[in-house]
Formats: structure tokens, C-alpha cells, sequence
């Protein structure tokens, strides 16, 4: 059975380490702790590994957020993965730092990947992990808040909690969305 597995982010270096690519982090993390790593590929950085059996593509879109749907629905179209087999992995403004919740469909909450990936496979059903960075910051400041680094107090918690993004990745595709759900959902 084959999972494609997208974290959403921004690539290049001034971006590297900001809020927008907590989605970048997550896989750079499950990259880090399974001996694999990312290769350039059409519209996104790839890798693969297994897992208990079980084929786990990685994909990081080189489209910058706003147009994640098209790496995403072009990697799902090439490995001719089923759309249930999708776990796309976001920041999300709405969960204070470092919560992590699974969903099985809903809407895009105004986070621009996730609108884009939902216009582009023409559903709002589709597996998400949401990785909460808070709110901090003033009214019509969002998107400076989201493109800024991690403060040091964020920084020192983030690694506790990408690990557990990667244990629900795993999860995910060893024993199902609505187990790790049961499991997972703080």
C-alpha cells in the first residue's frame, strides 16, 4: 500500500525556518529520523521509505504554499495514489503552538495551501494534519507573523513536537486515520 505524505512550505533559505514551513520541518524531521532524503524532482522535493510494510512518499512543493494543489494533485496522479492515502501537513493559526490536530476533511481555514490543494482535487475530503503556531500578533499583521522565524521559547519545544507529528505520520499509515485520530487528537 503506497501514502503520499506533502508538507506545506516555502522553499528557500529565508523561509527556512519560519512558521509557513512547519510542514517543511515535520518531513525534514521524519527525513532526519528514518535515514532518507529529499531529492528535486517535478514541482517538489520527493523521497520514499517504508514503513512496516507500507510505501511512504514525502513530497515538500516547490510551488510556494499558495500553489501547493499542483505538486500535490500531480505527485498523487503519478504514483497513482488513492486521495484517502493523502496526509498533507499544515501550519494552522487557529491552535495555540505546538497542538497538533488530524482531520479527515473540513475546510481550509483560510490557510492558502490547504484552499489551493482543495480547488485543485475538487474535495475538502482529504486527510490533514494541522500544526498549531498560534495567534501572536496584531490585527492585519498575519502574514507577517506566519513568514517570521520561530520565537527561542517555540524553538525550544518544536522538536518534542515535530516527533509527534512524525509518530502520527507513521500511525497513519500503519493502522489507519481514524485509529490515529482516537490516538492522537489532543
Amino acid at each position: 500500500m503506497k501514502y503520499l505524505i506533502a508538507g506545506l512550505g516555502n522553499i528557500g533559505p529565508e523561509y527556512a525556518f519560519t512558521r509557513h514551513n512547519v510542514g517543511f520541518m515535520v518531513l525534514d524531521r521524519l527525513a532526519a529520523q528514518n535515514d532518507f532524503s529529499f531529492k528535486m524532482e517535478r514541482l517538489a522535493y520527493t523521497a520514499e521509505f517504508k514503513y512496516k510494510g507500507k510505501q511512504i512518499h514525502c513530497i515538500k512543493p516547490t510551488t510556494y504554499m499558495n500553489l501547493s494543489g499542483n505538486a500535490v494533485n500531480y505527485w498523487l496522479q503519478a504514483l497513482k495514489i488513492p486521495v484517502e492515502n493523502l496526509l498533507v501537513i499544515c501550519d494552522d493559526i487557529a491552535l495555540p503552538f505546538g497542538k497538533l490536530r488530524l482531520k479527515t476533511k473540513g475546510s481550509h481555514g483560510g490557510q492558502n495551501g490547504l484552499r489551493n490543494i482543495e480547488e485543485k482535487l475538487g474535495t475538502q475530503n482529504y486527510n490533514r494534519l494541522r500544526f498549531g503556531i498560534g495567534n501572536n500578533f496584531h490585527a492585519g499583521r498575519q502574514v507577517n507573523y506566519v513568514l517570521e522565524p520561530f520565537s527561542e521559547d517555540e524553538m525550544s519545544q518544536l522538536v518534542a513536537r515535530l516527533d509527534r507529528a512524525d509518530d502520527i505520520i507513521t500511525s497513519f499509515c500503519s493502522i489507519g486515520v481514524e485509529r490515529t485520530m482516537n490516538f492522537f487528537n489532543e
